[in-house]
This record gives structure tokens, sequence and C-alpha cells, in this order.
């Protein structure tokens, strides 16, 4: 992420101890070449295939990032995607040892590749995996998708056994499917399952490891019955709406650096990368999160302008 494409460049400091690392980072990001994200037809599966496959990180604040590739979603998956080397540079600063693993999830009933899941990763090397990702663009006829496959995997196959601060977030806008199919876990996983699993159960299991988010884009017309399973499965106020396709991994790293004590000095960071606009629409996601104060990101809240436009976003 170059500062100079910032709306203020000389608004953040990464700081001085930080300067050796990102230049690294950006050499061994620039010896790979440009994403390839878009150019490809099926997903780069020796890197993201679920079958066989078991994660393992010692990292204290590993963070499971999950992103809906079906349909419905448009051109967020993209947008997301091409915002995870700021997120890395940005969370690597608060915690050194902070390790990223990205899925793509989609519908086992109609998609060829409904599940896709990295190992974690750190610098360069997660250019390599969001690259191998393909969201598919397709999904099922209704409104659900396969989110409790994913559930399933994760609770499964996963295994963070120094993790202090561990998140998981998922990025999407349907429902999942109530009951997790023996047939569609042998095809992706290899494990068999005797007999169906209820999701909410799964997804229950899940949150006693992990800090669980549904970082969600509005689905027109049958939001409520959506919020009300995933509700009942990972909270209530756990479920953070969205409203701007370029914004969602701001919002992801704000509620990271909330836990991490470091609130502060990302309400920097995203006001010299954003305009009053880009910092409402942050602020009108951040607002409902649990336990966090869109107030104490100083930096962002200068006069009441960007709090009256948060505000009126939320109304709208």
């Amino acid at each position: 992420e170059d500062v100079k494409t910032w709306k203020k460049p000389k608004g953040y400091d990464y700081g001085s101890a930080e300067a050796p690392y990102l230049k690294k980072l950006k050499e061994e990001a620039d010896e790979k070449g440009p994403r390839s994200y878009l150019v490809k037809s099926k997903p780069k599966l020796e890197l993201v295939n679920p079958l066989g496959k078991n994660l393992y990180t010692e990292s204290e604040n590993p963070v499971i990032i999950a992103v809906d590739g079906t349909g419905s979603m448009q051109t967020w998956p993209k947008e997301i995607h091409d915002r995870i080397p700021l997120m890395y540079q940005t969370l690597s600063k608060y915690k050194s040892d902070f390790e990223l693993s990205l899925s793509v999830i989609g519908d086992a009933i109609s998609d060829s590749w409904a599940l896709q899941v990295s190992d974690f990763g750190k610098g360069p090397t997660l250019d390599d995996y969001v690259n191998a990702l393909y969201p598919e663009g397709a999904g099922g006829p209704g409104i659900r998708e396969s989110y409790e496959l994913f559930a399933y995997f994760m609770n499964n196959h996963v295994q963070t056994p120094k993790a202090v601060s561990p998140f998981m977030l998922i990025m999407g806008d349907e429902m999942f499917y109530d009951k997790i199919e023996p047939a569609q876990v042998k095809h992706y996983t290899g494990d068999g399952l005797q007999e169906k699993i209820d999701s909410i159960d799964v997804w229950k299991q899940l949150a006693q490891k992990y800090d669980i988010y549904l970082l969600r884009k509005a689905y027109p017309g049958h939001d409520d019955k959506i919020l009300d399973q995933w509700g009942k499965a990972i909270g209530e106020q756990k479920i953070i709406p969205l409203y701007d396709p370029l914004r969602v991994v701001d919002v992801a790293m704000g509620l990271i650096a909330k836990k991490w004590g470091k609130y502060s000095d990302f309400g920097k960071n995203l006001s010299s990368r954003q305009d009053e606009k880009g910092i409402a629409v942050v602020e009108a996601s951040l607002r409902l999160a649990p336990g966090l104060d869109v107030k104490d990101m100083k930096s962002t809240t200068k006069g009441s302008k960007t709090s009256k436009k948060s505000k009126n976003l939320l109304e709208g």
C-alpha cells in the first residue's frame, strides 16, 4: 500500500521501526508482479483446496476472513480482496505475529468450488492466496449459501493452540443451510459423517473459539429472515451492517483494532486515507459493534460533521 495515494499522505506514520520491514514487504511484492485475481476461471486448488487440509498457526492473534463469492455479492469480493495488503500492513503494526487465513464461500448444491480455504500466512504470501481464490459469482436460486460448510471446516480442521485474540469475520449477505450435509462434508473435506448436523450448533461451538462477526451486505426483501437466523447462530450484536464495498476492510480493521487496544491509532490511519464521506460510512457500521464507541476514534470525529453524516447513513 503506497501512502502517496492517500487523502493525507503525511497524516499517519507507520513508525520508523516499521520502515525497513515495510520496505522489504514492498520489494517482495514487486518481485511477484501484479495480481492476477480475475484472470482465471477456477481456483488454484493446490493452495485453497479444503480436501484433506488442516490449518495450524502458533500466532496468538490469528484472523480468519471468509467472503461470500456468489452472484448476489456482485463486485464486493474483489474490492475486499484488493485491500488485504492494506489490512495486513496495518494490523501487523499492532501485532507482529498476526497471521491471516482467507476463504471463499459458495453454494455446495450449485457451485463447482463452494469452499476454498488458504493456510494462515503473512506478508506477500497473502498475495499468493488472494490470487488462488476464485469467487464463482454463481450460487443457488434461494437466499442461502453454504456458510455452514465453512463453519464445519473451521470447527474441525483448524488448530490455533496459542491464540489469545482470534477473530473470524464472515463477509456475506444470505442465510446458511439449516443442516450440514454428510455428502458435502465428504466431498469437500474427506470426513465421513454418520448423520446431518445442526448448523446453529456448529456456529455456537465456533463462537467458543473465535470472536465471530458477520459483516453483512443488505439483501432487500429478505433482511429480517436472514438477520433472525444469524442472530440465533452468533448473536444479534455480532451482525455488522455494511454500506460500501470499498470500506468493508476498514470496518474489519476497526473491529480488530478496538479489541487490540489500537482504535485511536486506527482512527488516524483511516482519516489519513479517506475523506469525510468514507470515514462516515465506516463509522456508521462500527457504531453498531458491541463495546465499540466511535467517539474513541478521535481523529475521525473532528467537530460534528462526520458524526452527523454517519447518523444520516443509518437513518437512510
